[in-house]
């Protein structure tokens, strides 16, 4: 069952101006691992997080760094989450999520969608 949707959309001029203008913001929304990629990368790392916000219902219990976007094993993206985060999510009844993201034409984007048994 679908227990909830979000999605999100990431303007990269704007992204990369926030990015630039507040220093430490790359350590407080991604992972180590994470700031390693190209900035597009990063902005629709950023939308998919967000997106996940928006699929639980709120960010009670969700810590930045306690998510990451990571190529799944089929390459396709894939959430990792820990600590609060990871016991939110399964608080919530989600089992299983589903995350797309896409960057093009001065825009990053993504779509999640959570699965589970609502409780």
């Amino acid at each position: 069952m679908i227990i909830g949707i979000g999605v999100d959309l990431v303007d990269l001029a704007r992204f990369e101006r926030a990015v630039t203008r507040t220093p430490g913001l790359l350590e407080r929304l991604f992972v180590p691992v994470e700031r390693e990629l190209p900035l597009r990368s990063l902005a629709a790392r950023f939308a998919a997080k967000e997106a996940l916000i928006k699929a639980l219902g709120s960010s009670d219990g969700i810590r930045w760094q306690e998510m990451a976007v990571v190529n799944g094993p089929e390459g396709s993206p894939d959430f990792v989450l820990t600590g609060s985060t990871a016991d939110a999510v399964a608080a919530r009844g989600i089992t299983s999520l589903h995350v797309s993201m896409s960057h093009d034409g001065g825009a990053a984007m993504a779509f999640v969608v959570a699965e589970g048994d609502p409780r």
